[in-house]
Parts: C-alpha cells; structure tokens; sequence
C-alpha cells in the first residue's frame, strides 16, 4: 500500500477518541504497547517522516507548555567515593597515627590523609582517622560516600551495634556521626585488614615521621 505523508496540521485535526489526541494518541499507545517504532509505523500505516513529524509536534508542545527535558539519573555506582580509614598505635596507648585514602567513583586516588597523633590507643586513632576522611571528604564537596575501616569495633559502634561505653570515645563518636549525617548518603563497612593496606601504611608513615 502507498503510503502519504500526514502533515502536523492533518494529525492534529483528526477526530479525538476517548482517552486519545488524535493520530498522536495512537502513536504514543501502540508505541507503548510494542516499544517497537518500526512496528507502532506499521500499525497505524504511516510514513517514517510522519513519524518524525508526530515527535517533533509533541516536543514543540511540550517547549510551549514550558516543560524541561528530563536528565536520566545517574546511577548510584556513579557517584559513590570510596573512602579507607585506618588508625594505628605502637603500644596501645603509645605513639599513633591515623591514614584515610578517597577514592573517586572511577577508583582514582583524590586524596591521601596522614596525621600524628602523639601518645593515644589504637580505638581512638581510628576514630581519629574516620574524622579526617570526613572532614576532607566534606571539603571537597562530596555528596555519597562508603567508609571502609578494619576496626570491627568501631564499624559496629557507628552502625548502632555495640554501645560506646568508653568515655574517651564518646565525643569522638559523636563528632564522626555527626560528621556522617551530613552527607546525603553514607555507609560504613568492616573489612579485613590486608584490603585497608594503603590506609594502614599512611597511619604507620604518620608515625614513622616523629620516630625517635
């Protein structure tokens, strides 16, 4: 069968049906049907070019009815930063240190943190580290972040399953969440100690500077 053009003018003249506006209508719900534009063209015995007639009438309505087009979301994967913590201390309370590497959502490095934190015990330089990744994570804007520390303590203590009954802990406890809430999305996880190698050796070399 010899197909004819439909003008703009022509569709939008059609007879309207319930539900429907005219050729346009139809367009859109057999498009919906078979999410097949070859196939929605067959159905109503159109023309490609009506086609692309119909669309470009429908996004011409859609600028005068002042609508914006809609950006797709990106996906989570695509915005979380990584962040590693970890606090180490020679003694227990002896000389400490806290390291923390952000890590873009590519993977890349950001930053490297390493801070000396005299005499203190190995608790307490972790909550130290997770305090100068967040604070750093915050001064680069980041929005969505995953924590990964290999203090179990700690980890279980943010994520409310044990209680932090010390009370040197506590305002550190309390300026981390406080620090965590801040963020639009941000979630802490316990992993084992050979995957937080390059946090652990930025705590280490933090020390190793005031070796003596």
């Amino acid at each position: 069968m010899l197909k004819t053009r439909t003008s703009q003018k022509q569709f939008d003249l059609l007879p309207h049906r319930a539900g429907e506006a005219g050729l346009e209508g139809r367009f859109l719900e057999y498009l919906a049907e078979t999410l097949d534009i070859a196939k929605t063209i067959e159905k109503l015995d159109i023309t490609a070019e009506d086609a692309r007639t119909i669309l470009k009438g429908l996004i011409s309505k859609r600028g005068e009815a002042g609508g914006t087009p809609v950006k797709a979301p990106r996906r989570a994967a695509e915005t979380v930063h990584r962040i590693y913590v970890d606090g180490a201390s020679r003694g227990n309370p002896g000389k400490a240190g806290a390291g923390a590497v952000i890590k873009g959502p590519d993977g890349s490095v950001l930053k490297r943190l390493k801070k000396y934190l005299d005499i203190t015990t190995n608790n307490m330089a972790e909550y130290h580290a997770l305090i100068i990744a967040l604070e750093a994570a915050h001064s680069l804007r980041i929005k969505r972040i995953r924590v990964f520390a290999d203090s179990e303590l700690m980890v279980k203590q943010i994520n409310g399953q044990y209680r932090v009954k010390s009370a040197d802990l506590r305002p550190l406890y309390e300026k981390a969440v406080k620090l965590l809430k801040g963020f639009e999305e941000a979630k802490i996880e316990h992993v084992y100690r050979e995957e937080n190698s390059a946090a652990d050796a930025l705590a280490n070399e933090a020390i190793d500077g005031h070796a003596g």
